[in-house]
Order: structure tokens, then sequence, then C-alpha cells
């Protein structure tokens, strides 16, 4: 046992929760200063939200890499330099003190300037990036997710201000913040930072126009409020609404740092998909199979509304939720969202940790109930995931029929009671399809 795990088995929870952060900061503190503090001269662009961090981090990292610049790139999915990009092995996206820091170590002598790095409200209450030299933040949206460990929602917003206050406290930065203005906290984010830009669809000083989207992505152009010279044409392989903010962010950041409208608008072309992003899978099934990483309500909320005008067929949506502290309240609110626009769900494993999986289940069940769900009729629960994706892909009859397997995406373990096994819901859902096909 570690000494940490000691320390929380011997100290009640709420106190522990207290000084747990305090931990941190003196772990991050001690380690920085043994290393020689590896971020220094580094510049840093921190990406922080609910939901769009790691896309928007491939975005903001492939613009700047077409336009020249030595940038590194740390997300939930991945972390390398220039394009030789490796497959993150953990289970959180803000890895601990420790291991940032030797990836931080490691990237620098792979010769980057730059580093796009991913940031939660969880490493930022706890003061695990305390000591990197964040130039710019970057605000995607802030929705109901994590209250497991933040308490309330005031208190998960507040977290995630930290990082443009950290970045407005960096002399040597741009003291740049790129804000959603979209999202109700905007203006709480732009008070936190000299120099905010924001985006958005409906307002905004970057705002989204003449917009045109399929199922294979989106096309628009980007007016300034405070630049009527500006002239971009955006194009974005990426699906979905929210993938026009994050694009919009990653042209607010390179606009930021004095990038060629034009090297923007290759930038974000170029970048194809994301790991465990509506990744389609074909194997000749005859029906569409979408794998992504969406769970949480607003993700739900925002997926399914984009997908619903494009299916002709039926949806049929495979998702779970996770177990352990993690905020259980979001699980009748997903049943609900998906009851409202699927035509039929199976409910199964996502991280159990230590709570009983089918406790998980029904309790989403309640919400896809409240929708007019029926269970055994268009609301199936099937716990072993493996089992659930072969029983969901079963279910897909017609060629407009869309199978959607939601919560695990590019993850290369599931947490089960007994620990972390080894997962990836792609190849799973391709083994799955060639059965079927047998």
């Amino acid at each position: 046992m570690s000494f940490r795990s000691l320390v929380k088995a011997v100290i009640p929870r709420q106190l522990f929760k207290k000084i747990e952060p305090y931990g941190h900061l003196g772990e991050a503190v001690l380690i920085n200063t043994l290393n020689g503090f590896p971020s220094r001269g580094l510049k840093v662009i921190g990406v922080t939200g609910t939901n769009g961090k790691s896309t928007t981090c491939f975005l903001i990292h492939k613009m700047m890499h077409e336009a020249g610049y030595k940038v590194g790139l740390m997300t939930t999915i991945a972390y390398g330099a220039g394009m030789d990009i490796k497959p993150q092995d953990e289970h959180m996206t803000t890895s601990s003190v420790p291991k940032t820091l030797k990836r931080i170590k490691y990237l620098k002598s792979q010769g980057i300037e730059w580093l796009v790095l991913e940031t939660t409200s969880q490493g930022l209450a706890q003061h695990r990036v305390w000591g990197v030299p964040y130039s710019i933040a970057v605000m995607t949206n802030v929705t109901h997710e994590h209250l497991d460990y933040h308490g309330t929602f005031e208190n998960y917003r507040a977290a995630k201000i930290k990082l443009f206050e950290l970045t407005n406290k960096n002399r040597g930065g741009l003291r740049t913040g790129v804000i959603n203005a979209d999202d109700p906290a905007a203006e709480l984010f732009a008070k936190a930072i000299k120099h905010p830009i924001t985006y958005g669809v409906k307002g905004g000083e970057l705002k989204a126009t003449d917009i045109k989207s399929s199922a294979t992505g989106s096309e628009f152009s980007v007016s300034s409020s405070a630049n009527g010279n500006l002239k971009l044409r955006i194009k974005t392989h990426l699906p979905g609404t929210f993938n026009i903010h994050n694009s919009l962010a990653a042209v607010g950041v390179g606009l930021a740092l004095g990038i060629e409208p034009g090297q923007i608008e290759q930038g974000i072309a170029s970048l194809k998909q994301v790991e465990g992003r509506m990744n389609s899978i074909d194997e000749g099934q005859g029906f569409s199979v979408i794998v992504d990483y969406a769970h949480t309500p607003d993700s739900f909320e925002k997926l399914f509304k984009d997908l619903e005008p494009n299916v002709k067929g039926k949806l049929i949506v495979m998702f779970g939720s996770a177990g352990g502290q993690r905020d259980p309240a979001k699980r009748p609110i997903q049943g609900e969202i998906a009851g409202k626009y699927a035509d039929e769900i199976i409910l199964t494993e996502e991280d159990d940790r230590n709570t009983p999986g089918m406790q998980i289940l029904d309790e989403i069940a309640t919400g896809a109930e409240k929708a007019g769900k029926q269970r055994d009729k268009n609301l199936f629960l099937v716990h072993d995931r493996t089992k659930a994706i072969e029983f969901t892909i079963g279910l897909a009859k017609d060629k407009d029929d869309v199978v959607l397997l939601l919560g695990k995406g590019h993850e290369k373990t599931i947490d089960r009671a007994g620990g972390e096994e080894p997962w990836d819901e792609v190849k799973t859902a391709r083994t799955a399809i060639h059965n079927r096909l047998k």
C-alpha cells in the first residue's frame, strides 16, 4: 500500500479531500526543484473544459505544427513532439506530478518550444500543474461533471478558472484567454485574464457564420468584431456542431499567436480525425457503427442533436456510467437524454470500479424509463461490455441504422472491481461485426 493510500485509509474522507491538494502542491514544488523546473523555458497552451478538451488540443497542435512551430502535445489520448505521437496509457487526463514532469522533460529533449497541454479541473484544484508556465488558456465549456470531487458546480467552475488565473500571472507569457462565448460562464473566465478572446456560434468576438454541416464535417466562415478585415473559411473533417466550437477555439489561439489566416485554415483542415471521437468503423457490415468518448449529459445532448437529422433508420445507442466515487447524479440524466433520441438503448459497464455494476445500470435506466423506454423492449441491460457490443451490433438490421458505442472511446483500459484491465473499444467492435457477418 502506498503512503497516500495509507493516509486515505485512516483519515476521514472529507478531511482528506481538504488536505489532499496541499500534498500534491508539496510534491510539485519538491519534484520541480529537484529536477530543475523541467517546463521552464517552454510556452504552454492550456486547454480546459468539460467536453472537447482533447479534440481542441489536437486541432491547436496540428495547426501549429503545420505552421512550422516546434510544438508538443499532452492529452487524455496521446502525447508527443511534432507528429511523433504516443498513446496515453493512464486512466486520467492530468497525470501525476512525477509523470507529467517526466514527459515534459522528454518533450523538451525532443526540441519543442511550445506545449499544448490538456488541463483538468482536478489537476488544477490539486496544484498538480504548479510551476507550468501557461502562456495561453483555452476554455471549451463548463457543464455538469466531476461534482463527486468538487462538491458543487461553483467549485468545479472555480477550479477551471484557476487555469486563467495562472496564465494571467505569467508575466513572460501572452496572458491570453480564449473563451467560449456561448457558455454561460464566459464572463467569469474573461474577467480572470488580461487579454480575453471570445468565440462562438451565437456570439463572441470570433463568430462562425455561413455554416454548412454534414455527417463528415463542417465548413464555416469566421467574422471578427475586433478586425473587420479578417477573412477565414474554416473546413473541419470532424463532424458535429461541437467541433465548430472546438475549431473556433483553435482559430482564437492561432490569431493570438499571429499565425497567418491561410495557415490557420490549412492546419485545421489537415486534422482528419481524433482517436475515439466519432470514429466510424467499416468492416463491410452495411450499417453505420460509430465509437465516441461522449460520457456526460452535455456531450450526449450535443451528439444526439447533431446525429438525429442524419439518421434515416434506427439510432441504437450503447453506453454506461462510471462507478466508484464518480458523479452518480448524472446517471439518470444520461438515461433520460438517450431515451429522448435513441430508438433502442443498451446499458453496460463503463468503469464500475467498486460500485455494483447492475446498480449503475438501474440508475441510468430510471432516466431512460422516464423518457418512455421499456425494459426488454427497447431498453436492455447487458453488464458485460463485450457481450453488450455484440448484442448492440446484432440489433442493427437496415443499411440506414446507426449504432453508437459511447463512453470508452480511446481508452485502453476498463476499470473493474479487481482493478484496470486491457480494453480496446474499436477492436472489440470490429470482432463483433466479423462474428455477425460469418
